[in-house]
């Protein structure tokens, strides 16, 4: 099923979402982990299109294998090889097959690109709790800036981030002529939570 293969990106850009972890910059740097098994991100994928209502919106899970926040700056990684779909209300034999496109040579390749990295560069706190993180995402072979909201509380954070997968060369799919397309724009939504 050649229509899910683009949900690849939408689990690359969660690792994005992530940079936003941080305490603020006036805050004593003290680098401390991210707790990877309460921690999480989440891909949305949407489809559009005069048939849409016969296709499906995706769920993705991307779990992150490591991280650091020292206050000021955010790095992670997630292994690529460990998306995973989530969708609800497909079969086993569609999720499964959903699955293989993604993590293929169509998409994201996660046997030749086995990783998806995020570094912070700036983060401006816009509020009390609240940041505006700018970083790069680097996966698939290209590095691109990516911008995304957080709140929390200096060590359980939360937020979202709105990204387009052209900005990082990849083309959404369309099927029947057009008829059924996942939507440019992917919505990452992310938990993070520091360790003590």
């Amino acid at each position: 099923m050649n229509r899910y293969s683009k949900l690849t990106l939408a689990l690359l850009i969660a690792g994005a979402a992530l940079g936003g972890f941080g305490t603020s910059l006036s805050e004593p740097a003290a680098s401390r982990t991210i707790d990877t098994l309460r921690s999480s991100i989440t891909v949305r994928v949407f489809k559009t299109g005069l048939f849409a209502t016969f296709a499906h919106n995706h769920t993705i899970r991307a779990p992150i294998r490591e991280g650091t926040s020292d206050g000021s700056a955010v790095e992670l990684v997630v292994d690529s090889r460990k998306l995973t779909v989530a969708d609800s209300g497909v079969s086993d034999k569609d999720r499964a097959e959903i699955q293989h496109t993604m993590l293929g040579p169509g998409v994201l390749d996660s046997q030749r690109f086995l990783e998806i990295r995020f570094r912070s560069t700036s983060m401006k706190q816009l509020a009390p709790g609240k940041w505006q993180v700018q970083g790069e995402l680097s996966l698939h072979g290209e590095t691109k800036p990516v911008m995304v909201d957080v709140s929390g509380d200096g060590s359980h954070y939360t937020g979202e981030a709105r990204l387009k997968q052209t900005s990082f060369g990849i083309t959404p799919i369309s099927l029947a002529a057009g008829t059924v397309t996942v939507k440019d724009e992917v919505v990452v939504e992310f938990e993070v939570v520091l360790t003590k």
